[in-house]
């Protein structure tokens, strides 16, 4: 038994004594578990019998770069800390006290090491911050509701954040691990260093590669940080070309908080080239402050998702009718005027009752399906295309002139009774007839029905649903 067994036994909680071996290279070896009590034995054995004192901490847990980080800086530092963050890797918040303590041996320098874990977080043990960490924190919070405007609050945080780190660059990057798709939503660096490029110049199929390596950097720990030239060459075991490019463009520290929501990382905050000696204020203030973004960014992105399934047919993925009456309600009252001169078109699918009557709703679905691609086809960025019936569609296509409209026309009459392929009929009316859209809208669906009228001449097989009497 060590001589920490009683002092340990004295806490009710998680404890246990690290040593750090000075003459050891860095990396497991350097950093060993020399005595736990009770209830840190049981956290890493199945029985107290199989705990082993004065190991490489690696024979309990994972390596964890970031945990040998604190480790480190605790002992070297000889000042207690303590920390609070949200943990993937248990999937729960841990509250972490690191204590240097008295070392008999001058090789050696040994750390108290506590934690306790919830599952949720607990405000109280967030707000248990240093008063310069809470000051960062506030500033944080009062950025984020200046403005209604969610990008431009965001990039005044990341500046700010920046500035606080003393780094060269502050980015929060955007991430979908399941559709492989990485953005930038804002950033802040310094516009006087001539090397400092946007990150935007940067979004490269090997940058996608780097971003898919910072989970395994990061490994399910809090954060991942790099603050000198040992710290590159642990990274660089594990993501080589990433740690590359960073000595190519000059960066010698780095670190990357991730940006969690429901147990999914949604994205990361990371500064780079920031100033060392903040280490851990830098990295208690990037966790409080990740918390907060992250709930910012998540309630964006369901807003965003809320719109888009408000103002989307779900179906044919086009845009529904309460997105065409929100638009002509714009147009009328001025506020988001259809740019002229401008055309429409009404198109109505040819033979949907039939198909659902001996095909199914299923082959009348796909049958709408197949329209909205069909419109879809139709080259020009200007279009907005709505589902606004059951087989009826419209579309609008602002800042087209005559000429630009019949050319529209051209592409959509190519595509109205293809083989194989749905048929629809269509009228178009342009605002060199009639400039009011809703007058120009009813000139459209007239002349829809008189196509209509000549298609179902021409195949008495389907029956013509919704016939005007």
């Amino acid at each position: 038994m060590s001589e920490f067994k009683a002092f340990l036994e004295t806490f009710k909680g998680v404890a246990c004594v690290l040593s750090v071996d000075l003459k050891a290279e860095h990396g497991a070896e350097r950093y060993h578990v020399v005595d736990g009590n009770d209830a840190y034995r049981m956290t890493v054995v199945k029985s107290l019998d199989e705990f082993v004192e004065d190991v490489p901490y690696t024979r309990y847990i994972q390596q964890a770069a970031n945990f040998e980080s604190l480790v480190e800086s605790c002992a070297s530092s000889g000042k207690p800390f303590h920390t609070y963050f949200d943990i993937e890797l248990y999937n729960a918040w841990m509250e972490v006290f690191y204590m240097p303590l008295n070392s008999s041996d001058p090789d050696k320098k040994l750390v108290f090491f506590s934690y306790e874990m919830n599952p949720k977080a607990d405000v109280d043990k967030l707000a248990d911050i240093s008063s310069e960490t809470a000051a960062n924190v506030i500033k944080t919070c009062l950025k984020l509701r200046e403005t209604s405007d969610f990008n431009k609050s965001m990039k005044e945080v990341v500046k700010d954040i920046r500035k606080q780190c003393g780094a060269l660059r502050c980015s929060i990057l955007l991430t979908d691990y399941d559709k492989r798709e990485y953005s930038l939503l804002c950033e802040d660096y310094d516009y006087q260093d001539e090397e400092q490029q946007p990150t935007d110049s940067y979004l490269t199929e090997e940058f996608r590669m780097v971003v898919e390596s910072w989970p395994k950097l990061i490994n399910k720990s809090n954060c991942f940080v790099i603050t000198n030239e040992r710290d590159m060459e642990n990274a660089a075991k594990i993501a080589p070309e990433w740690i590359a490019s960073l000595r190519y463009v000059g960066v010698k520290s780095i670190v990357i908080q991730p940006l969690r929501s429901n147990d999914k990382t949604i994205g990361y905050i990371w500064a780079g080239n920031f100033d060392v000696e903040k280490t851990m204020m830098i990295k208690e203030t990037l966790g409080i402050t990740a918390f907060i973004i992250s709930a910012e960014i998540a309630n964006e992105q369901n807003v965003r998702k809320m719109k888009i399934m408000s103002s989307t047919d779900l179906l044919t993925g086009v845009y529904n009718r309460n997105a065409m009456n929100n638009r002509i309600s714009e147009d009328v009252s001025g506020d988001n005027e259809i740019k002229k001169p401008f055309g429409v078109f009404f198109i109505d699918v040819n033979g949907l009752k039939t198909i659902n009557d001996k095909q199914g709703h299923l082959a009348g679905d796909n049958l709408l399906k197949d329209v909205a691609v069909a419109l879809q086809e139709i080259k020009s960025e200007k279009l907005e295309i709505y589902r606004v019936g059951g087989d009826e569609f419209l579309i609008i296509a602002p800042d087209t002139t005559v000429e630009s409209f019949s050319e529209l026309k051209d592409q959509l009459i190519k595509r109205a009774e293809r083989p194989e392929r749905a048929h629809f009929a269509y009228g178009a009316c342009h605002s060199s007839e009639y400039d009011d859209v809703r007058k120009a809208m009813q000139i459209a669906d007239a002349r829809m029905y008189g196509v209509k009228e000549e298609y179902y001449s021409r195949h008495p097989e389907y029956e013509w649903h919704n016939k005007p009497v």
